[in-house]
């Protein structure tokens, strides 16, 4: 195989989803490109129709059960803060939002940016800074970033490349004045990161440098109080880089299998620990303080045999990868014998302890092998913890796990370590969904059937139950390792991309984000269904789940439509739960998913650029009350980037944002971006940007990947 300096980009000119030819190739393996993966014969959302009741029945049992659990005093505040206003310290019912909250977040939403606009846009009376960018150092040896000059050894001491799921967790006994940000490094794109000279002159060590540039960092923040802005502290003690020869730990009933075993495992850990974690897109933050990372597109990594159904069915083959790492590391070929199950050893949710800088992160089997967007933690009533998360594949599934034992609620140490064991034992389902409508009433133009709603009724597969496999002719750890086999067995839904899959933290319905599916009714795909009610869906929709009796862990479950997303003033076949589609921002491509303690959902997208024209951004959605299904636009970020891991906390009036692959279709030399820093031509100097003209400390004039913080322009500069 020769030496390739750079990936390889067989899209270019012809994209069939939603991102860029450039992101479709770095991210994702061109998966839309592809064949479609899932062939089973399984129904779609109108193909399966027993147990189906009406709409009316559906909605009308309510939720009283729904539960929240919030952290105590003496447990760590991150995404889990939006419960606080509503519950104390045990679990106890949390009533319906009866009326669209108020916030102290107040904005009026900015209009939509052209696509070609590469600035960062924030309402009227706000203004944004970066916490942190891609190349800061982490640490007290971190060398200053470089960009001409990079290295592997400077970059695994620096904060990493493109990141993605975020969150900010309060650190107890601070007074809100310090905390840790945690952040995933999803991917990497060589072909704006590094100069042709530098590319030509040492491809192996470009290559040595992307690799430091994925995986997760923790960092320490710091501010004067809450109304200020954090930064963040270089050389603290909790500050960690988790690398791609990081050692992970496998939980669960396929941690020793054969199937996660290599000749090359040291000797009685067989199949126990891998190096690295890959991919790692969106998570959740746990109710004690961990933090939850979904190994995505991790199939994009490796070269295979491609022969085995299991190899097709998770979209690896016997190509050379875009990054060909293999030509470095034999263990991604898996037709290396000492690596041949290495492929199997990712595809994973990762648990990480951000306060805990000498531990050891898991990957738990228990929550099965897949594409997996992100995970996201609701406690139920009987303190079991469940877990939601969905396949992000055209046509893959939505799965759900219960754990075995059940939440202490203490905040003591042994407390905390128990909880950490809960995601390692427990039973897995995968969804299957009917519509309520008549077929004729579903054409694909995203008309709403005559009942005015588009909904059903849904029941949870069983895939392992009681550590037994509900599967017959497939064992625990195949239905574990090879799970989007055992679904297609269970006769699971085929869903359109199931992105961010997210319990509200106080009402406790589930949201999950379908990001769009353009292969929608093309071809000999499947046509649409209640559930993904038009064809060629280039914008997305939200669905909407009550489970029953408002009890996470139940089996059957009521579902709606919340948003069909889209430019209403371009296309006609958008819906808002009702609320008039002349008052709402555009939105398209929905992504992640977040929630402020007054109960508003956040939407961040990626690719609306390509769907309706726009640059992305992060938008609020009223989810209860006559306002119910409104969309407004908070933010937009530069060219060619991508919204990612929002956390609102509106109680301080601020807002963070994960701003990924800034100027993604740019080059080098001549770059569609210059986000954050926006370093002037010709400027030099170490003073912020401003009537001298020079730039700011660490600065460089290229698209630099950041974690940037919204916040009223009085108190940015202080």
């Amino acid at each position: 195989m020769s030496d390739q300096r750079r990936p390889v980009l067989p899209m270019l000119g012809h994209v069939r989803g939603k991102r860029s030819a450039v992101t479709c190739a770095l991210k994702c393996d061109n998966a839309c490109l592809g064949e479609v993966c899932n062939e089973s014969s399984n129904g779609y959302f109108r193909d399966v129709v027993a147990g189906e009741l009406s709409r009316r029945s559906a909605l009308g049992l309510g939720l009283a059960g729904a539960l929240t659990l919030a952290f105590t005093g003496g447990q760590p505040a991150g995404r889990a803060e939006a419960a606080l206003s509503s519950v104390g310290p045990s679990f106890a019912p949390a009533a319906p939002l009866p009326k669209a909250p108020n916030s102290k977040l107040d904005f009026t939403p900015i209009r939509p940016v052209d696509k070609l606009v590469d600035e960062l846009t924030v309402p009227d009376g706000y203004a944004w800074r970066p916490i942190i960018r891609w190349g800061d150092g982490l640490f007290d040896d971190s060398p200053a970033f470089d960009l001409e000059h990079q290295t592997a050894a400077a970059q695994a001491r620096q904060f990493g490349y493109n990141n993605d799921y975020t969150d900010i967790i309060e650190l107890p006994g601070t007074a809100g004045k310090r905390a840790v940000l945690f952040t995933n490094h999803e991917y990497t794109n060589e072909g704006i990161m590094f100069s042709d000279a530098q590319a030509a002159a040492d491809p192996a060590g470009t290559r040595a440098v992307a690799r430091a540039a994925h995986g997760l960092s923790v960092v320490e923040l710091e501010r004067q109080n809450k109304n200020h802005a954090w930064t963040y502290v270089k050389g603290a003690p909790l500050n960690r880089r988790f690398l791609t020869d990081t050692v992970f730990e496998f939980t669960g009933p396929a941690a020793g299998s054969r199937l996660l075993t290599n000749p090359s495992d040291p000797k009685g850990r067989e199949g126990r620990i891998v190096r690295g974690t890959l991919g790692n897109c969106a998570g959740g933050t746990t109710p004690w303080g961990t933090v939850l990372s979904g190994e995505e597109n991790f199939n994009g990594y490796f070269r295979t045999a491609g022969t085995s159904k299991e190899d097709k069915r998770y979209g690896l083959a016997n190509r050379a990868t875009a990054r060909v790492w293999e030509l470095d590391e034999p263990r991604f070929d898996t037709r290396n014998v000492d690596y041949a199950n290495e492929s199997n050893r990712f595809g994973w949710i990762v648990e990480v302890d951000p306060l805990d800088p000498t531990s050891t992160p898991k990957k738990h089997t228990a929550l099965g092998r897949f594409k997996h967007e992100g995970a996201n933690v609701h406690i139920a009533a009987n303190g079991r913890v469940v877990a939601y998360s969905g396949d992000d594949e055209r046509f893959d599934y939505l799965y759900k796990f219960v754990s075995k034992g059940t939440y202490r609620p203490g905040t003591g140490a042994a407390d905390r370590e128990h909880n950490k064991t809960l995601l390692s034992e427990g039973n897995l389902y995968v969804a299957r969904f009917a519509g309520n409508s008549p077929a004729a009433e579903i054409d694909g133009s995203g008309k709403l059937p005559t009942d005015g709603a588009f909904d059903g009724r849904g029941e949870w597969l069983p895939l392992v139950v009681d550590g037994t496999s509900a599967i017959p002719g497939m064992s625990v750890e195949q239905v574990l390792v090879f799970t989007r086999l055992a679904a297609d067995l269970a006769g699971a839904t085929k869903m359109d991309r199931c992105e961010d899959v997210e319990p509200h933290p106080v009402t406790g319905k589930v949201y999950v984000v379908c990001t769009n599916n353009s292969n929608r009714g093309v071809g000999a795909n499947a046509a649409p269904d209640e559930a993904n009610p038009r064809r060629q869906n280039r914008d997305g929709h939200i669905v909407e789940i009550t489970e029953d009796g408002g009890d996470q862990t139940a089996t059957t479950f009521g579902w709606n439509l919340l948003l069909v997303c889209g430019d209403p003033a371009k296309n006609q076949a958008t819906y808002f739960a009702g609320y008039p589609a002349d008052k709402v921002s555009p939105i398209s491509c929905p992504d992640n998913v977040a929630f402020d303690s007054s109960g508003y959902m956040w939407l961040a997208t990626d690719g609306a650029p390509s769907a309706i024209g726009y640059n992305d951004g992060l938008f609020r959605v009223t989810l209860e009350g006559p306002e119910r299904g409104k969309v407004e636009q908070f933010l937009s970020v530069p060219r060619d980037a991508e919204t990612c891991g929002p956390v609102v906390r509106d109680a301080d009036r601020h807002v963070f944002v994960a701003v990924q692959h800034p100027g993604e279709e740019g080059t080098f030399a001549a770059p569609h971006s210059y986000f954050p820093d926006y370093v002037p031509a010709g400027a030099a100097g170490a003073a912020p940007v401003g009537a001298d003209g020079a730039a700011p400390a660490g600065a460089v004039r290229a698209p630099r990947p950041s974690i940037v913080q919204v916040l009223p322009a009085v108190h940015a500069k202080k």
